[in-house]
């Protein structure tokens, strides 16, 4: 590991990258009642840390090699790295982009790049990508430049971690770093373990793309069928060989995130900063917050790598809309309440001066009525204190904060029941989002089958999350079995969830 500190000392980065601030962030560090400070890797030329990384290990080859020119595989933020990179050393660089990447990112890497880059679009997937990526490279004899994992690469991320302990000399309880293929963090844990071995060194992955943290657990490379897309920078389906030992040897744990955590961690750094960071670059900060809880820290120092704002537009409205369930600040509850004069105004005095973010009812029934309310809260108790009010007020009450299909679907679909719908199931699907994904679906299923609720909505995101009710005869269950098995997407049985039957069943 000697190697690695030299490596990280004589880094070249700095011809492209800047030394981003490491600044307090004042509001979430008075509310979780630490010291957040973010490292802003989002201010780099391209927006992330990977530019440090794809510099280094170009500026370490021949000039041989540098004539050939170097190829990649990448959808995002390391593709941008190595574009600026070959544009700055007067190199070509092939960069192989699966066929979905949007076209915002293709744009960045070609301005980035400008004359220096090809770029090649195949497959529908990194990996498939990665591979055509390595037969080019032995057909046009190129360098390959791996995304994390290589020393160079490593050693370039890890100039992140030499500088927080530069900018910040008095103690710090912990560093939080997103891990995707583990590139930042072995680096940073390489220099930080030999400078200043009592911090802590904390990885944050998402709880749908843990590669890394179920490697650890088997001291193996675990690849994963499949990995959640919302963070797309993180999203890697198998850890890297040098940088698992390395975290084996200097990472003190990984801590697991969902999709509203991190969109909260999003809300959190854009009111202290007013920058939007990509749902990888917030996975630090909604790391940081969920060790700090757990670990019911006070008065201590945590420092978060935010590592990237490569983040698409579209995407903003699915992260407004989840972030204040990941804080616990929006409760989303389903209440039945008679159907008798007064009672609304019963219920709506039991919820006090709240505010009510979100109101769906309609008429269904003469006796009783369903209503999907969100409302503003503190926190998770006084979410819990509501719904005990409300049970106690005679007014049955469900919690739907934590059921994803009523916070995907439920909440834009709400407008009663459809007796006619017999032997109606439902499932909740993730689509590829590409074109012939949904006549795909069409195609496969039973012509004989009814399509009695479909609900869609784009968050921009890389799979599309879909919910289908269907009409199928208890006699060909084995029929819908093998339709999902071939089918190919993941899917969710809905048709048992209570916020279901509440409202649409």
């Amino acid at each position: 590991m000697q190697s690695y500190l030299k490596r990280i000392l004589t880094a070249r980065v700095y011809d492209v990258a800047i030394e981003s601030p490491l600044e307090l962030a004042p509001s979430l560090s008075a509310r979780i009642g630490n010291n957040v400070l973010l490292k802003r890797e989002d201010m780099q030329p391209v927006f992330s840390f990977k530019l440090r990384g794809a510099y280094n290990k170009m500026a370490q080859l021949t000039p041989e090699q540098l004539k050939r020119g170097v190829i990649t595989a990448s959808a995002g933020n390391h593709a941008q790295g190595v574009a600026l990179s070959a544009h700055r050393m007067g190199c070509r660089a092939v960069i192989v982009m699966p066929t979905t990447t949007p076209q915002v990112k293709i744009d960045a890497v070609r301005h980035f790049g400008q004359r220096s880059v090809e770029i090649v679009l195949h497959g529908d997937s990194y990996n498939d990508a990665y591979g055509h990526a390595l037969e080019l490279e032995k057909e046009k004899q190129l360098t390959f430049v791996h995304p994390f994992d290589d020393p160079d690469v490593i050693a370039g991320q890890g100039t992140i971690g030499m500088e927080i302990l530069r900018q910040h000399q008095t103690p710090i309880h912990a560093i939080f770093c997103a891990i995707g293929g583990g590139g930042l963090i072995a680096g940073v844990a390489a220099y930080v373990k030999q400078v200043r071995p009592d911090i802590k060194v904390i990885g944050v992955q998402t709880t749908d793309s843990d590669a890394m943290y179920r490697s650890l657990k088997a001291k193996k490379r675990v690849q994963l069928s499949e990995v959640g897309l919302f963070a797309d920078g993180t999203a890697v389906k198998l850890a890297g060989e040098e940088t698992l030992r390395i975290c084996r040897k200097y990472v003190d744990e990984i801590v697991l995130v969902d999709t509203d955590a991190v969109c909260a961690a999003i809300k959190d750094v854009f009111q202290d900063t007013r920058s939007i960071l990509e749902p990888s670059g917030a996975l630090a900060v909604a790391g940081a917050k969920l060790y700090a809880k757990r670990e019911q820290l006070k008065g201590e120092t945590l420092a978060t790598v935010c590592s990237g704002a490569n983040m698409n537009f579209d995407r903003l409205r699915f992260v407004a809309e989840r972030a204040e369930i990941g804080e616990r600040r929006e409760a989303i509850l389903a209440v039945t309440i008679p159907e008798t004069p007064g009672s609304f105004r019963k219920f709506c005095s039991l919820l006090g001066k709240r505010n009510i973010t979100e109101f769906n009812y309609r008429y269904a029934d003469p006796k009783a009525a369903q209503v999907f309310v969100g409302i503003q809260v503190k926190d998770q108790s006084e979410t819990t204190d509501l719904v005990d009010r409300l049970q106690r007020s005679k007014l049955p009450t469900l919690d739907l904060s934590d059921n994803e299909m009523a916070k995907l679907h439920l909440r834009h679909l709400v407008g009663g029941h459809a007796p006619e719908a017999k032997n109606e199931i439902l499932f909740r699907f993730e689509f590829p989002e590409r074109p012939g994904a949904l006549m795909n679906f069409l195609n496969s299923m039973d012509h004989n089958w009814n399509i009695s609720l479909f609900h869609y909505r784009n968050h921009g995101a890389d799979y599309g999350r879909v919910l289908v009710g269907m009409q199928v005869p208890r006699t060909d269950k084995k029929a819908l079995k093998t339709f999902l098995d071939t089918l190919g997407y993941r899917y969710w049985d809905e048709s048992d969830n209570p916020a279901y039957r509440l409202f649409l069943g």
